[in-house]
């Protein structure tokens, strides 16, 4: 089974930080990811969806260090539901997004975007081609694939 959500979105609010009487530490924050569509009137509409990240222990910390309101930021984690009761004894449920890494995608005060540390190819190390065509023609595509799509 798999539970694995990747997001791109913009933070909602600075991330807000709690520590535990036994070091450990969780950061929350707000990513708002946005959808567009047309309308039955041919108008162009967008859809936010908002979603709840939460970070612990050294990455709660480069989250609180890091992040800004505002920021685009991509986000590798896992759904997590929680059920708890409110004070009228009502059953209650959060959705949440159990960050297990994420990436700031602003440009750092020098300038130099902030997209590599090793750990997050750059651009152009996603787009390189082991092989280069020995012509300048388009390569042949077939007419059928077996893609079950």
């Amino acid at each position: 089974m798999i539970n694995k959500v990747t997001l791109l979105g913009n933070l909602g609010n600075d991330p807000e930080i709690r520590h535990f009487e036994g070091g450990g530490k969780v950061t929350k924050f707000s990513l708002a990811t946005n959808e567009n569509y047309q309308d039955k009137m041919g108008q162009w509409q967008t859809r936010t969806e908002w979603h709840n990240v939460v970070c612990w222990g050294n990455q709660a910390e480069r989250a609180e260090r890091t992040l800004k309101k505002g920021n685009l930021v991509y986000v590798e984690g896992k759904i997590s539901t929680r059920k708890w009761q409110d004070k009228d004894g009502n059953d209650r449920y959060n959705t949440d997004i159990v960050s297990s890494y994420f990436r700031s995608l602003e440009r750092r005060e020098s300038g130099a975007p902030a997209l590599n540390d090793g750990n997050f190819p750059a651009i152009e190390e996603q787009f390189q081609t082991t092989s280069t065509p020995k012509n300048d023609a388009a390569p042949s595509v077939p007419e059928e694939d077996d893609l079950p799509f």
